[in-house]
């Protein structure tokens, strides 16, 4: 056989595809995504702050010269102390102290801790109801996708940040003083939760009925799979790019919403400080003179939500099909 025959034999294996084989890492630096991430400057900024921040938090008790939390590590004679390059600066004290003695710095990436835990609780519990919601009300429809949406559409009325402060007050009015630091940590995830639901219950139902009228969606319910398993597996995927989106978002949304809680005084107590009860704590010597206790905790809040709203308007771009 020539080999002009033999490179036609039917039996010759074909060249794979050029993606076989690679991993997914390589496959990600190569996509669009990525290729728009490269390209603005200020999206990689915003995103290397925001990764800053968490490892900040993260490594919180590594980083910090006392742990603020813990009253035995706390002087009284400490408090009020400016700055380390201030004229009454003292060290290791490098942002100063509050009035209990606690180190400003140390109380930022604690507080940070508390303020993106919350932020990341409250947005996972608001995406796991919004999708579930919208999963039931975009794929059946009829009372139940009336029901579900006549809901939304009345918390749509409200701000976000009054439903928080009806869960807050309900819960306080059911348990009372019987609410200790944990308790009230998990009252503000749901309450942040519940007021963050909609947007994705509204999202994922407007992409559940345009994909459930499709074939392969025909085609899963022939087989005989359960209505869950073809939500599930088969139409969230397809959705994923605008949740993503709304999460992005809804995570400074929702550490605002705490930092609120917290300086009206209905978050966290003071002796378990995040971002926002820090903030209202130092807005009480602001006039006093003491204008750090106040200024680095804003500015830590002010940082890291700016960081991460650039992150969200870029995904939204990035996501957007029209756009590339």
């Amino acid at each position: 056989m020539s080999d002009a025959a033999a490179s036609n034999h039917p039996d010759e294996q074909s060249a794979p595809p050029a993606h076989v084989g690679r991993s997914w890492l390589s496959r990600a630096l190569d996509s669009d995504i990525f290729y728009s991430f490269r390209r603005s400057k200020l999206t990689m900024v915003a995103a290397a702050i925001t990764v800053l921040f968490f490892l900040l938090a993260i490594f919180a008790s590594a980083l910090a010269v006392q742990n603020p939390f813990d009253p035995a590590q706390l002087q009284l004679m400490n408090s009020r102390i400016s700055p380390l390059w201030t004229a009454d600066g003292q060290s290791p004290f490098l942002l100063g102290t509050d009035e209990q003695g606690r180190d400003v710095f140390s109380a930022i990436l604690y507080g940070m801790r508390i303020s993106l835990a919350v932020g990341v609780a409250g947005v996972i519990f608001a995406g796991a109801l919004g999708i579930a919601l919208g999963l039931i009300a975009g794929y059946f429809g009829g009372a139940v996708d009336g029901v579900i949406m006549r809901i939304a559409d009345v918390q749509l009325t409200f701000p976000a940040i009054l439903i928080a402060l009806l869960v807050n007050g309900i819960a306080k009015s059911i348990f009372g003083n019987r609410l200790d630091a944990t308790s009230m940590l998990v009252v503000l995830v749901i309450s942040i939760g519940l007021s963050f639901w909609v947007g994705y219950a509204r999202t994922v139902r407007g992409s559940v009925m345009v994909e459930k009228n499709k074939d392969y969606v025909a085609a899963a319910q022939l087989i005989g799979l359960p209505a869950p398993t073809i939500m599930l597996r088969h139409v969230l995927p397809n959705t994923m790019g605008p949740i993503l989106v709304i999460a992005t978002i809804n995570l400074a949304l929702a550490i605002i919403t705490e930092a609120t809680l917290s300086f009206l005084g209905v978050g966290l107590p003071d002796t378990m400080p995040s971002l926002g009860t820090l903030i209202r704590i130092g807005n009480n010597y602001l006039f006093a003179g003491e204008w750090w206790i106040v200024a680095f905790p804003g500015l830590a809040l002010a940082g890291l939500i700016l960081s991460i709203n650039l992150l969200g308007d870029w995904l939204r771009d990035a996501l957007n099909p029209k756009l590339r």
